[in-house]
């Protein structure tokens, strides 16, 4: 019988103070904490599982709380989330969700997160995302991204820029998303990778790739973790990998 493996890690890295990624499996959701080893779920395959990381805005207040509010709202959403409208509906609902807890709260003004994720539907997966987290599709010969950044070319001579030009909250004045959603098949066998920059940051997607074709589950989360702690370890590390077996 098919199933859904998850595989989850989170860690505050070498320079941050705290933890401000959050993460959401079906209805498990980890917040603002991290996780010693990773951690694996099995879900069965059929109901739609939703599997997302959310990164909070560093240099704003109350990162923690708006990517916690957005995974705990995505995993009551998430037997729901059948289409790409359904997966639009709920970021947009999630973006007012952020917005209305800032404006309850002045100390939570201008919060904000980024999220990326996908839902796995009994024969497809939806891929989504708002700002610059990443999901990858993972296969026997490639590491292709799937997700589409939101966020300004890099400097000239740099690989990476820390701007985003999308997320949720994170403004003033309430400002509309437009998510980004895809839908392709799924088959046994199939595997994603769904991670903060603080993994995409510091290790290149030619080093992700020469990884995880060597390594799967539990141990492929210890080696990307490792791989970006060795380059400094510069942000939160939040890293989810799906894979369909039976």
């Amino acid at each position: 019988m098919p199933y859904i493996a998850v595989t989850a890690l989170s860690d505050t890295g070498l320079v941050r103070e705290h933890n401000e990624d959050s993460f959401v499996a079906g209805p498990w959701t980890l917040c603002a904490t991290m996780t010693e080893n990773p951690q694996t779920l099995l879900f069965p395959l059929g109901t739609p599982l939703v599997v997302a990381v959310a990164d909070g805005l560093g240099g704003q207040p109350a990162g923690e709380v708006a990517s916690a509010l957005v995974v705990r709202r995505l995993a009551g959403l998430g037997p729901s989330l059948d289409g790409e409208q359904a997966v639009r509906d709920a970021l947009d609902l999630c973006n007012h969700s952020v917005y209305a807890a800032a404006d309850r709260d002045p100390g939570l003004t201008a919060m904000g997160t980024t999220v990326a994720g996908a839902v796995v539907l009994p024969d497809s997966v939806l891929v989504f995302n708002v700002g610059d987290s990443k999901v990858y599709e993972v296969g026997e010969d490639h590491l292709r991204q799937v997700s589409v950044d939101d966020s300004p070319p890099p400097a000239p001579g740099r690989r990476t820029t820390s701007a985003v030009t999308q997320t949720l909250g994170g403004s003033f004045n309430r400002t509309p998303i437009s998510a980004h959603v895809s839908h392709s098949p799924l088959a046994v066998g199939d595997r994603w990778l769904i991670c903060s920059d603080g993994l995409t940051d510091p290790v290149p997607d030619e080093e992700l790739d020469d990884l995880l074709r060597v390594h799967d589950g539990g141990r492929a989360a210890y080696e990307l973790w490792k791989a970006a702690i060795e380059s400094g370890g510069p942000d939160n590390i939040t890293l989810a990998l799906i894979r369909i077996g039976e």
